[in-house]
């Protein structure tokens, strides 16, 4: 059998993507609320508080850890995998990649080390700053790739001179039409996903009762934040699809499983999609729902996948259940929000043990819809590498075989198993311990020795079988 070197390239990057992902959208909100914690404690000098602070500062050393490991690999995979692209695309990419490094990465990098052994060391103002310097790195960083990733499925400020895009307008280009919509939308989804994180450790302690006044503090601002953000989220998302609607139609109409464009179209809550003969089976949906959404009429008009040659068609079956987890896992989110809001209300939110196991559940749901609609988003793009002026097959590395793509992908495949499973044996030894009983600047305690450090536990612990301290 011939192995197809596109197939494979796109099944490495969506692999290598997809797993790298996973840790800034953690990362992102962890630091933000960090910063929050530090800044508590400042004010209102509560030990409670700064417990916490310590805590998930541990957890974010480890995450950080991850996520730049994870990350390295991608950029290689540019020049390996999609050589044409970079070629054509770095009067663009290069500089805008250029430009996270030197204001998000360089910033990250001097206050980093601040925030993870800085503590009883510097100033507690100064240990503040370095927390909230950390967090605007988190945000400008994802600003400037965002605004690169946008640009492929929104281009503008282009020309396309011979095979290569040049720069005619900047700001048009960094600001391209779906940049502030998927901006809002990442910045929202990381402040869920740490939310969340951080409410289901807070209400696996309280059922075990331990460190209760730190983490009823924990969960209940968790809480508040989510039951405003989860609807946010929800609005957010709907502007969102109306702007992809007008600049990406192709991608609408996968999303809704809509063949051909048609007015009053129904929204389905599933159907089994065939490409082949361009038509859904086992059809279940609501009446011009889909038409009201999208247009906000209810005999609005819906385009159709069919209305583009079948080369130019996305694989539908993967956009259209993608968009469904991720809607479904949001509806879920704000039905938890307001569950908690009740209970809070009826004084039971600390005691409710359905409750707090739920919130443990509920964890591993914000990476779920993260890694979702990321499938919906790239997974709907295709054919285009960068929509309607260059497909992925243009973007191909020219030499690359089959067999050099599947070894590379093995390869990384093995290597990351490996990072996930130490990562993450790591990250619940660090879990399991919990809050340490006592600040670590005191004298006793020895000057950390490398980054993961930070996380109180040494390796040879976090590997051997964990225990409850």
């Amino acid at each position: 059998m011939e192995l197809d070197p596109l197939l494979l390239s796109r099944l490495q990057f969506a692999f290598v993507v997809s797993f790298h992902a996973i840790f800034p959208v953690f990362t992102i909100g962890l630091a933000s609320y960090i910063a929050v914690l530090n800044g508590l404690f400042y004010r209102t000098e509560n030990p409670a508080w700064e417990r916490l602070a310590i805590f998930w500062t541990r957890v974010f050393a480890v995450v950080f850890g991850m996520g730049v490991v994870s990350g390295i690999v991608m950029s290689f995979q540019f020049g390996t995998n999609w050589s044409n692209f970079s070629l054509a695309a770095a009067n663009y990419l290069g500089p805008m990649l250029s430009y996270e490094v030197v204001t998000a990465f360089f910033l990250e990098a001097a206050f980093l080390g601040v925030l993870l052994f800085g503590r009883g060391k510097v100033p507690q103002g100064v240990h503040l700053f370095a927390s909230i310097m950390v967090a605007i790195g988190t945000f400008i960083s994802s600003f400037w790739i965002l605004a690169a990733n946008s640009w492929m499925h929104t281009p503008a400020g282009m020309e396309l001179i011979d095979g290569r895009f040049h720069v005619t307008s900047w700001s048009a280009a960094i600001f391209n039409p779906s940049f502030p919509y998927r901006f809002t939308h990442m910045v929202l989804a990381s402040f869920l996903t740490g939310g969340f994180v951080v409410a289901g450790v807070s209400a696996w302690y309280l059922l075990l009762g331990r460190d209760v006044e730190a983490n009823r503090k924990a969960f209940s601002m968790c809480l508040w934040l989510l039951l405003v953000l989860a609807p946010t989220q929800a609005v957010v998302g709907d502007f969102h699809g109306l702007n992809t609607l007008e600049h990406q139609p192709t991608k609408v109409a996968a999303m809704e499983g809509n063949w051909e464009t048609q007015a009053g179209a129904p929204l389905l809550l599933f159907a089994w999609p065939d490409q082949a003969a361009q038509e859904n089976h086992l059809e279940i949906g609501i009446p011009k729902l889909a038409s009201l959404i999208l247009t906000h009429h209810l005999d609005g008009e819906v385009p159709g996948v069919s209305a583009v040659p079948l080369e130019e068609q996305p694989p539908v079956w993967i956009v259209f259940w993608s968009f469904r987890l991720m809607v479904a896992i949001g509806f879920l989110m704000i039905g938890v929000a307001v569950a908690g809001l009740w209970l809070r209300v009826k004084g039971r939110l600390y005691d409710h043990r359905g409750y707090l196991q739920l919130m443990r559940v509920m964890t591993v749901t914000p990476f779920l819809a993260v890694l979702a609609g990321w499938f919906v988003t790239e997974t709907g793009r295709a054919p285009w590498l960068v929509y309607g002026l260059m497909t992925h097959a243009e973007g191909l590395t020219p030499s690359l075989t089959g067999g050099m793509a599947l070894f590379t992908l093995v390869g990384y495949g093995l290597v990351y198993a490996v990072v996930f499973w130490a990562g993450i044996l790591y990250l619940t030894r660090v879990v399991r311990q919990g809050m340490l009983p006592e600040s670590p600047h005191e004298d006793e305690v020895e000057r950390p020795k490398r980054p993961f450090s930070a996380a109180h536990v040494s390796f040879d612990d976090a590997t051997s079988q964990p225990g409850r301290s």
